[in-house]
């Protein structure tokens, strides 16, 4: 349903997952109706033509985050690119090192199997980071994590950008650091690359996670950036069987999400610098338009005026007097997240909000919105009279 050029219901959740760009969905259409075949299979033209196929989209992802070929290799996601990296670095029988580094406000894709090995006997330290209220909220002193790695330290692991509040870390610092004390660094950049200018030599990590269904791809494909070179990043795999991608990830390789997702990077920074002013500029509208109706209204994570510091879609902030939830329900033609989307079935307030030292009931109020290719200027509008008539609603029952 559309009016007055507003199609329902209106997607502002785009940190969660995009839509799939219509070109891309093009790209990959051969690869189901003609180069259908499995990139193993070499003894015939459907298999090398499937072959060539990923060979030329992992060149191109490489290129776009300055790496070579042969240092990337394909994964279901980010999730599983998360925990190849985190338990492969542990895990491998020739790592001494039993000492792991983090932060408090990391996906659970990272801090999950980070406790599964804390469990298992690792040390494992995260990093608090600056509190709500300050310019730079959600971020990492570089003093602090200086402190917190040492010679024993095996395995540092930081997202670049944070999916709820969007902050940018200063990774490359940290890695600078790290690599110092002689440990290995791994990045989680889901939401980072296709999204803001990013160069793995620049970022000086050894490993980065991300995947496609973030910057307008299919999901269900992502992948790992595995440095080369000198001293040899040694991973233990987690998926055994054909001995595909190098041996550090078996299974059938996913020809149409392979070529989707070069496609869909491509794109995105072929597009980049136009589409960040434009996100700026619709999150600037969001926020003045949000504030007029509710002068209370309190920002989670950096200044929005601080480019460097904030992914250019991203806005979370609190209702005061207002449960998030609740707001939702009230807000069927919105589609937005009140915390982090991987954890939308837990009841726990999102504890990236917590580690910024806002109380539970704040947290509770909190709704994040996601900006993206698609969203208009028509459709922020609508957004927050929709939010401001839920609001009516609900006080009216009260």
């Amino acid at each position: 349903m559309a009016i007055d050029g507003v199609t329902f219901p209106v997607y502002m959740d785009n940190q969660s997952t995009t839509r799939v760009d219509p070109r891309v969905v093009q790209a990959m259409l051969p690869c189901w109706t003609e180069n259908y075949g499995n990139a193993g299979s070499l003894h015939h033209a459907l298999g090398e033509a499937a072959k060539n196929a990923i060979e030329e989209s992992r060149a191109k992802i490489a290129r776009s985050i300055g790496a070579r070929a042969e240092e990337v290799i394909f994964t279901s996601g980010a999730t599983e690119s998360n925990n190849l990296a985190i338990r492969g670095v542990s895990l491998h029988p020739r790592n001494r090192r039993r000492h792991l580094v983090s932060a408090l406000t990391e996906h659970h894709a990272t801090l999950t199997p980070l406790r599964r090995l804390q469990q298992s006997g690792f040390d494992l330290t995260l990093l608090s980071v600056l509190p709500a209220g300050h310019a730079e909220a959600g971020r990492i002193e570089l003093q602090q994590a200086e402190e917190a790695i040492t010679d024993q330290t095996g395995l540092v692991s930081l997202m670049l950008a944070n999916n709820e509040i969007g902050v940018i870390q200063p990774v490359s610092q940290i890695a600078h650091l790290a690599h110092q004390q002689g440990a290995l660094v791994h990045c989680d950049a889901t939401q980072a690359v296709g999204k803001m200018n990013l160069n793995v030599q620049d970022l000086g990590v050894d490993l980065m996670s991300f995947t496609a269904h973030k910057m307008y791809g299919p999901k269900g494909v992502g992948a790992l950036y595995i440095r080369g070179g000198r001293p040899t990043v040694k991973l233990l795999p987690q998926i055994e069987g054909g001995g595909q991608e190098g041996g550090f990830r078996s299974g059938t390789l996913n020809v149409p999400g392979v070529v989707g997702f070069a496609e869909a990077l491509t794109i995105s920074l072929q597009e980049l610098t136009a589409e960040q002013s434009r996100l700026r500029q619709l999150r600037g509208q969001l926020w003045k338009g949000l504030r007029r109706d509710m002068p209370e209204l309190t920002l989670n994570g950096p200044d929005v005026e601080r480019d460097e510091m904030r992914l250019p879609g991203n806005l979370n902030c609190s209702f005061p007097g207002f449960d998030g939830q609740t707001l939702q329900l009230n807000m069927p033609q919105l589609a937005i997240s009140s915390g982090a989307a991987c954890s939308s079935s837990q009841p726990e307030p999102s504890h990236v909000l917590g580690a910024l030292g806002i109380d539970e009931d704040a947290i509770r109020s909190s709704l994040r919105f996601g900006l993206g290719r698609f969203n208009t200027s028509a459709e922020v509008e609508f957004a927050c009279q929709h939010i401001s008539d839920a609001m009516d609603r609900i006080k009216s029952m009260l």
